[in-house]
C-alpha cells in the first residue's frame, strides 16, 4: 500500500457472493462461484490464476463490463449490481480506466488523437500531452500506432486509460503480448501511475513472477478465490525475472 496506511480503511470495491453463470448451448458454465473480495483505495493487486479461473470475469464485473448472475458489487456506496446499461456506461466513463492485452488503438489516429477520444467525453480529463508524458512518450505523441513498437503502443493505451483521471485502473494481461524486457517497462509505468496518482490498480496475469510487485495477490482457481497473500516487501518491476 502506498502513502498513508489509513488508506487501507477506505474500501473502493466490496464484492459479496459473486456468482456468474453462462449457458453455452446445452452446457452451463460457472465462471465465478461465490466470490467475496474487497479492494482498497490506492492499493496494487494482482489477480493470479490459470486460464478459465475466473480472473477476467471478475475484473469485467468490477469494471462494469459485465454483471453478476447473483451477489452484489458495491463501488463506494453505489451498488453496481442493480445498475442498468446506461448507468454502467456512466460508471465506466467516469471512474474506471481499462488496459487490455491488445492495445485497441485506432490506426488512423496519432497517439495524441487516440487519447483525445477519451478526454473529449471525460468529466475532468488531463491533457493528452500530460498523459503521454506520464508514460514517457511525450516525444512520440504525433506518431501513428504503426510507427510505434508494441511496448510503446501499450504505453499509449495506458495513457489513454489514465487521461480521464480514473480512480480505478483495471489491467487484463497487459504484458501478455510483449517480450520480457518490454513487459517490464510497461509494468514500471503501471506501478508509477499507482504510486503517483494513487489509482487503485488491479492486474490480471497468469505470470506468477508479476505477483511480487503487488500489495496483495488474489489467487483464483475454478471460479473461486483460493487464497490471498500480502507482500510485506514488494519488488520493483526491474527486479522481477521470468
Amino acid at each position: 500500500m502506498n502513502g498513508d496506511p489509513l488508506q487501507k480503511a477506505i474500501t473502493v470495491f466490496q464484492a459479496q457472493a459473486i456468482t456468474k453463470r453462462y449457458t453455452m448451448g446445452e452446457v452451463n458454465v460457472t465462471a465465478l462461484d461465490g466470490v467475496d473480495l474487497d479492494l482498497y483505495q490506492g492499493e496494487f493487486v494482482v489477480l493470479l490464476g490459470p486460464s478459465g479461473s475466473g480472473k477476467s470475469t471478475l475484473l469485467n464485473i468490477l469494471g462494469g463490463l459485465d454483471t453478476p448472475t447473483s451477489g452484489s458489487v458495491r463501488y463506494h456506496d453505489h451498488d453496481l449490481s442493480v445498475y442498468d446499461d446506461n448507468a454502467l456506461t456512466r460508471y465506466r466513463r467516469e471512474h474506471v480506466g481499462f488496459v487490455f492485452q491488445f492495445y485497441n488503438l485506432i490506426p488512423s489516429l496519432t497517439a495524441r488523437e487516440n487519447i483525445a477520444l477519451v478526454t473529449e467525453i471525460a468529466q475532468h480529463p488531463m491533457p493528452a500531452e500530460e498523459a503521454l508524458r506520464l508514460v514517457g512518450l511525450e516525444a512520440r505523441m504525433d506518431h501513428f500506432p504503426a510507427q510505434l513498437s508494441g511496448g510503446e503502443q501499450q504505453r499509449v493505451a495506458i495513457a489513454r486509460a489514465i487521461a480521464k483521471r480514473p480512480e480505478v485502473l483495471l489491467c487484463d494481461e497487459p504484458t501478455g503480448a510483449l517480450d520480457v524486457t518490454t513487459g517490464i517497462l510497461v509494468l514500471e509505468v503501471i506501478q508509477q501511475i499507482n504510486q503517483q496518482l494513487g489509482t487503485t490498480t488491479a492486474v490480471i496475469t497468469h505470470n506468477a513472477a508479476i505477483a511480487a510487485m503487488a500489495d496483495r495477490v488474489i489467487h483464483l482457481s475454478g471460479g473461486k478465490i483460493t487464497r490471498i497473500e500480502h507482500n510485506s516487501q514488494k519488488l520493483r518491476p526491474q527486479e522481477i525475472s521470468w
